[in-house]
């Protein structure tokens, strides 16, 4: 039986919903049965932690800072109150649960704020000192930045290298991490690219979309799903 993976789509502001192929090939390659979850009632997600084997939190919108106790910042983007609030609890069940978890750009922010971490709203406006293009202008899949790797941490492992290079499209970024989760990746700029929870069999938050990556044959990227796949085979 393949293992089944709950994928978060993306939502507007008037909660329609859409998702990227990417996302699902990626999945399907890695030899999951992915199921896009709707954002719902909280009440249900008890029972749609139930079904999954593992959860897929992707990229999208900003997270509405009121979640991890700030006012909005003059250039916080556009937020989709219904799917942080499904996702965060979504997440924390999951947590709670020990089962697998990768998180893609936004989905490291939701990890992060789900533990009571914050995120810099806009990591251009709140950070001195010269930064990296986070919001590349480069076709989607080319890799543009490098990030420093951990030495031993499970991405590193999963890598074969504590150095590679990634694609990029946020202008949100982890700010406080708590403590059950180690930083594992690094911009040059200082920008936190990878977070692994300390505590569980596989959390896993990357900062670019290995998704995009995957499907031109990056290796680094086709290992993340794998990993993440074989930690959701029951």
């Amino acid at each position: 039986m393949k293992p089944i993976i709950g994928i978060t789509p993306d939502v507007e502001q008037d909660d329609n919903h859409f998702l990227r192929n990417d996302y699902v090939q990626a999945i399907i390659r890695a030899g999951g049965l992915p199921f896009v979850i709707p954002i719902g009632h909280a009440a249900d997600i008890a029972q749609i932690v139930g079904i999954m084997d593992g959860l897929l939190l992707t990229g999208g919108n900003d997270i509405n800072p009121i979640l991890f106790n700030e006012e909005p910042h003059t250039h916080l983007g556009e937020v989709s109150p219904s799917r942080d609030l499904f996702e965060l609890e979504l997440a924390r069940q999951m947590l709670v649960g020990d089962k697998p978890i990768l998180g893609i750009c936004r989905g490291l922010q939701v990890l992060n704020v789900a533990v009571g971490g914050t995120l810099y709203q806009d990591l251009h406006q709140q950070n001195e000192g010269p930064m990296l293009q986070h919001l590349q202008k480069a076709p989607n899949a080319h890799p543009s930045h490098f990030v420093q790797l951990e030495k031993g941490s499970l991405l590193a492992e999963i890598a074969g290298s504590e150095r590679i290079q990634v694609n990029s499209f946020h202008h949100q970024s982890v700010k406080d991490v708590p403590a059950v989760f180690n930083v594992t990746g690094v911009a040059s700029d200082g920008i936190i690219e990878s977070i692994e929870s300390v505590t569980h069999q596989f959390v896993l938050g990357v900062q670019w979309h290995p998704e995009r990556l995957a499907m031109t044959g990056d290796t680094v990227s086709l290992r993340i799903f794998e990993r993440f796949l074989s930690a959701c085979v029951k």
